[in-house]
């Protein structure tokens, strides 16, 4: 064939480009008003008053995430309602109980922190002294660093790539933080061994958990009981399960904390690697 006869072939269609992913909130689809239906009924239920700046620096934050989630998987709740029940006021449950453990302006360390949650809320509702997100793949840390910027005038948040094995070998990083969050995560244990190394002594690894039935408890049970030892060897006390009561009347039932106190420094070797957790999960 030649180039003539090439030219009158049809052409292939070029693959249709991806439009390039919001960094600020104003590009971003303003939320349907259910979401601020069941925000503003969640925080009464919690008798938590948000700044009106608070709310929207929440509100942006989530209009951020509905623009990115349809390009990059960050969160398995897709409508503006999914995500103020189970993810927003998920985070903000926890709010009174952490002022108790830390007092005012904590600082923060959120593992795993994937869409931001529960990391991002409690930063802006505590508020925190200071916070860092962490997520070891780099596109929900790419996102995270989006997200952090938006709340840059309310709180020092900052977001990091890297897997929590290895934060805690940074000496800025380890023994440095009054409070370490995780929600699905792992096991207890896990989050146990991951979170004190990197917790001061006095302060708090917190950790997302659900007892919404038989099942649920009867796992949650075990888990506790496992990482009781584990959490000895690291620096922590026995892990406390916290009830949370508003949880039922928001809609997650049987939502619950586990609480781990730092009381003494971490050995060298904690946290192990991820093939030796696996290998020896109890330590």
């Amino acid at each position: 064939m030649d180039a003539r006869d090439r030219s009158s072939l049809p052409r292939r269609a070029s693959p249709p480009q991806r439009a390039a992913l919001p960094h600020a909130v104003d590009a971003t689809a303003a939320l349907d008003a259910i979401f601020f239906e069941v925000l503003d009924h969640g925080l009464r239920e919690l008798a938590l008053p948000l700044a009106a700046v608070a709310r929207d620096a929440i509100a942006g934050h989530v209009r951020l995430l509905l623009a990115w989630n349809e390009h990059i998987n960050l969160s398995g709740l897709r409508t503006a309602e999914q995500i103020a029940r189970g993810h927003v006021l998920d985070a903000l449950l926890a709010v009174s109980q952490l002022r108790d453990l830390a007092g005012d302006g904590p600082s923060m360390l959120d593992l795993g922190s994937g869409g931001g949650f529960p990391g991002l809320p409690l930063a802006i509702a505590l508020p925190a002294r200071r916070a860092t997100l962490v997520d070891s793949i780099g596109k929900k840390a790419a996102f995270l660093e989006v997200a952090a910027a938006t709340v840059a005038p309310l709180v020092q948040v900052d977001a990091l790539a890297e897997r929590a094995e290895d934060l805690a070998d940074e000496h800025d990083q380890r023994e440095a933080w009054d409070i370490v969050t995780a929600r699905a995560v792992g096991s207890v244990v896990e989050v146990a061994e991951l979170g004190l190394p990197l917790v001061r002594v006095g302060g708090h690894v917190v950790v997302w958990k659900s007892a919404g039935s038989d099942e649920g408890a009867a796992k949650l049970e075990t888990e506790v009981a496992d990482a009781a030892r584990l959490s000895r060897t690291v620096g922590g006390n026995t892990p406390r399960v916290v009830a949370l009561p508003a949880a039922d009347r928001l809609g997650l039932p049987g939502r619950c904390l586990v609480v781990i106190e730092k009381i003494r420094h971490t050995p060298d070797g904690y946290p192990r690697g991820a093939g030796e957790r696996r290998r020896r999960p109890l330590g």
